[in-house]
């Protein structure tokens, strides 16, 4: 997945200012893909450049308003050619585990602690993605097709912190009381 292609969807579900894009970021696509507000202003002037996008005229012209972007249809080719073309998955890399390999060889001093903050964020991220599929997805309601997809990445996402839950709660309990 790239940047780009992210700012297209979220461009495509509602035009949007560089603003507006980051506060959705942080509020969506950032939990599986996060970007700075630099790096989206730099990919809207590259996708604007590309002719992915444009510019929304302003109502009324002023100097120093925001501009808002929507996608044009060489922008939707560009993303309906992605979502279509494969892609092999990409090696997990987690500095935690890494730092946990380290352990193996220098010790690990201070590990628990880290293992017991990491658990306590994955375990918040699962609590607000369970909320959000609680508000967001009730059971037993008919979707449309877009909403099965959105909900199948929340999904994932779900499955994911339980995943790391259960991992740090294991790599706790075998760790013992050190």
């Amino acid at each position: 997945m790239s940047l780009p292609h992210a700012i297209l969807t979220a461009l495509l579900e509602k035009p949007s200012s560089g603003l507006e894009l980051t506060r959705r970021f942080d509020k969506s696509i950032g939990y599986f893909w996060s970007a700075t507000h630099q790096q989206i202003y730099r990919e809207l002037g590259k996708l604007e450049q590309a002719g992915h996008i444009r510019a929304l005229p302003a109502p009324v012209p002023a100097r120093g308003q925001k501009k808002e972007y929507e996608v044009l249809p060489a922008g939707l080719v560009e993303l309906t050619t992605w979502v279509a073309r494969s892609e092999d998955p990409k090696p997990l890399r987690s500095s935690l585990l890494l730092r946990m390999r380290a352990a193996a060889m220098v010790g690990s001093t201070g590990l628990r602690a880290e293992l017991e903050r990491h658990l306590s964020l994955h375990q918040a991220q699962l609590d607000e993605y369970l909320v959000i599929e609680a508000r967001d997805f009730p059971p037993a309601r008919p979707r449309p097709e877009p909403d099965r997809l959105r909900h199948l990445v929340l999904r994932g996402g779900i499955d994911l912190e339980r995943f790391w839950v259960e991992w740090l709660t294991h790599a706790l309990a075998e760790l013992g009381g050190e």
